[in-house]
């Protein structure tokens, strides 16, 4: 496939950034994040606690670290391992960031879970991470919780960049886009230059249609199945609405006046759960100008090597999206309920990774002998 004819340029020509979803020490050493880059357009890398619970899990390429922090407390040992390994990536990705103006080339650095129902906790941490990697290209990563909510209003008023994750509702996405603003208006007010202060909003896609799907087929009419696959996309098509209503209002281009770039919509979660989709659904079909895209790297392969990218596929499609949502909820679906479920489901697997990371640490400490 010439280069002129990938798929992955033509989604990034169309205007999103795909950020890869995963992060190891081994693609770091083997030079495999540099190499997405160069051949997949990756301009951006997203991390979360189950990543790195699983590459430490898998191979020996963190012995060397292991044995170096032999004796460490296994949270400091795994604050140590997680920030060199994204220091590492945001090095890689530095080009990015100064050929973007800062816009892309981020790599980003989830607070424990366990904390996401605590704002003081929340903001501590953010600012440690944020100054344990020293690297004005990371995010630091909120839940976007009710306790997160007040959080990222004064992280980023602090000036530190933020990725929101966990969003599963447009409501809670309007509340997300007010904290940000908040926090520029806070940080303009302390003197902080804007134009450094990133952010995304993490809008989850794919665990939507698998709790939607599950409960149509509890339905199990024939009107019920046939909008399986759907919620996800229709959900995300209204937060992009809600994103375009709030960053052209008069509020947004004062704050864009002084240098801030928007907070832009990031789709997360896109990897396909259910084989009987195509494995690029939620890729083609969110295709808009100012979004990131996170992939996984099967999905990123699949979308290299048959991705269909045929332009925006979301702008004026508010309304339908809503016909969609109507039409499920009509079937006795409550979307509020789903995405209020989803929300304490993603703040539950993340404290079960992070759990996990730390038993394979402390493994991988006490197998050095120390």
């Amino acid at each position: 496939m010439t280069e002129t004819n990938r798929p992955t340029r033509h989604l990034s020509e169309a205007g999103v950034s795909i950020w890869l979803d995963d992060l190891s020490r081994e693609r770091l050493d083997t030079g495999n994040l540099a190499d997405l880059i160069e051949s997949h357009d990756v301009v951006g890398v997203t991390t979360n606690p189950t990543i790195f619970a699983g590459a430490l899990a898998a191979g020996n390429a963190y012995d060397g670290a292991l044995t170096e922090l032999a004796g460490t407390d296994v949270e400091a040992a795994v604050e140590t391992i997680t920030t060199d390994d994204v220091r590492a990536a945001a090095d890689v990705l530095r080009g990015v960031y100064d050929a973007t103006d800062g816009v892309d080339g981020r790599v980003s650095i989830e607070v424990d879970p366990r904390l996401a129902r605590d704002t003081a906790a929340t903001v501590a941490t953010a600012r440690r991470l944020w100054h344990t990697v020293d690297r004005p290209n990371i995010m630091i990563k909120i839940p976007a919780t009710v306790e997160g909510l007040p959080a990222i209003t004064e992280t980023i008023a602090a000036g530190i960049s933020v990725n929101v994750t966990l969003i599963f509702s447009i409501d809670r996405y309007r509340a997300v886009m007010d904290a940000f603003l908040t926090g520029l208006e806070r940080a303009r007010a302390n003197g902080h230059d804007l134009a450094p202060i990133g952010s995304v909003a993490s809008f989850f896609v794919s665990r939507v249609d698998a709790a939607v799907d599950s409960a149509l087929n509890d339905v199990g009419t024939d009107t019920a199945l046939a909008l399986r696959g759907r919620a996800a996309i229709a959900n995300a098509r209204l937060a992009y609405a809600a994103y375009e209503d709030v960053f052209s209002s008069e509020r947004w281009h004062s704050l864009a006046s002084a240098g801030a770039h928007p907070q832009r919509p990031l789709w997360a979660s896109t990897g396909v759960k259910d084989p009987a989709y195509p494995d690029t659904l939620y890729v083609t079909e969110l295709v808009a100008p100012g979004v990131v895209n996170t992939m996984p790297q099967a999905t990123l392969d699949a979308v290299a090597d048959h991705g269909e990218i045929t332009g925006d596929t979301v702008s004026g499609t508010a309304e339908e999206a809503t016909a969609t949502l109507h039409a499920v909820e009509a079937h006795g679906i409550s979307m509020d309920e789903v995405t209020a479920r989803l929300e304490d489901e993603g703040v539950s697997k993340f404290e079960k990774s992070w759990d996990e990371l730390l038993a394979t640490t402390q493994t991988g400490l006490d197998a050095t002998g120390a």
